[in-house]
This record gives structure tokens, C-alpha cells and sequence, in this order.
């Protein structure tokens, strides 16, 4: 018997929303868990995502989350002003735009995690982890990336140890 791969998953959830949307199709993450789980040991299953008050919409989707063994890591979500940026305004088409961002979580997460495990797989094309994937490179980690060809940054692209393109897995990890 083949031993399966020691790995821990990171989800950046803003960015895996805004994913979902530009594909226009959804995940099902029970589907995404048992795809990966198929090939490797996932030790820990870890999803970032800023949340509004009173939500109960992202409320209930955290309940299901941690119903199919993900640790949710949440903050409140910050409501910046964009109006007085033109460019933005256009854009958005309203005064505020909400933000909550994770990358120093998850970044540091992943820091503390490397030396238990032998692969580390992030959920993001988020440009931001360029650096990070390059370091846990050289330190000797393996770095596999999933997400979408039309919102991964050339420079994660060319970072990561592999990637994998969600609209690759739709027919395993799409929800019905």
C-alpha cells in the first residue's frame, strides 16, 4: 500500500467566492474534500473568510462547513470608503466596498504548520503568496495550488510546485 501524502489545505474564502462567481458554478466542498482526501492524508482542512454582522447567510454556510470537517477562521469584514476613488467607483458602482483580508493568517498558519507536514495546498490565486510558495520551496515543501485559470496571477503560476485548475475538477467538485 502506497502511503498517502501528509498535507494540510488553506483556503482563502474571499478569493475562492469571487472564483466561484467568474466561473458561474459553485464548489461542492464535500466533493472537493473527498477529491483530494482520495490522494493524500489531509490533516487539516482550513477555511478563511470576513464576515458581516448578522449575516446568517455566511452563518449557515460556516455551520456546513465545519459540518464536513473544516476549521473556519472568520473576522469582520470592513467597510472602506471607494467613493472618493473614481476609478474604483466606476467599477464597484457604490460608495463602500466590504473587505476582510487573510493573507497574513494564512501565511503565518502555514509558517507554523510546515515542519508536520509534506504538502501544503492553498485555495487562491491571490498574487500575495507569491513569495510565501517560493520560501516553503526552497525550504524543501511541496506547494500545490488550486484555482482557476481566470483568476490565478501569473506570478503563483510560476511559483507553485503544481496547479491545479478548478474548471479541470468541475465534473468531481461541482455542486448539483
Amino acid at each position: 500500500m502506497v502511503e498517502k501524502t501528509k498535507t494540510k489545505v488553506y483556503i482563502d474564502g474571499a478569493n475562492m467566492f469571487y472564483t466561484q462567481r467568474k466561473l458561474d458554478w459553485s464548489f461542492d466542498w464535500k466533493k472537493v474534500k473527498n477529491y483530494i482526501e482520495t490522494n493524500k492524508e489531509v490533516i487539516e482542512w482550513k477555511y478563511y473568510v470576513g464576515v458581516k454582522d448578522d449575516d446568517e447567510k455566511i452563518q449557515k454556510y460556516l455551520r456546513y462547513l465545519n459540518a464536513v470537517g473544516f476549521n473556519t477562521f472568520t473576522k469582520p469584514l470592513k467597510k472602506i470608503r471607494i467613493s472618493d476613488n473614481e476609478t474604483l467607483f466606476e467599477i464597484y458602482k457604490t460608495d463602500y466596498i466590504y473587505k476582510a483580508n487573510f493573507d497574513v493568517e494564512i501565511t503565518t498558519d502555514i509558517l507554523l504548520d510546515k515542519a508536520r507536514i509534506d504538502e501544503i495546498i492553498i485555495f487562491s490565486g491571490d498574487s500575495d503568496f507569491q513569495y510565501l510558495v517560493r520560501k516553503l520551496k526552497d525550504a524543501g515543501k511541496k506547494v500545490s495550488v488550486y484555482s482557476s485559470r481566470k483568476t490565478i496571477s501569473w506570478e503563483l503560476k510560476l511559483e507553485a510546485s503544481n496547479i491545479f485548475y478548478l474548471e479541470d475538477i468541475k465534473n468531481q467538485i461541482k455542486r448539483e
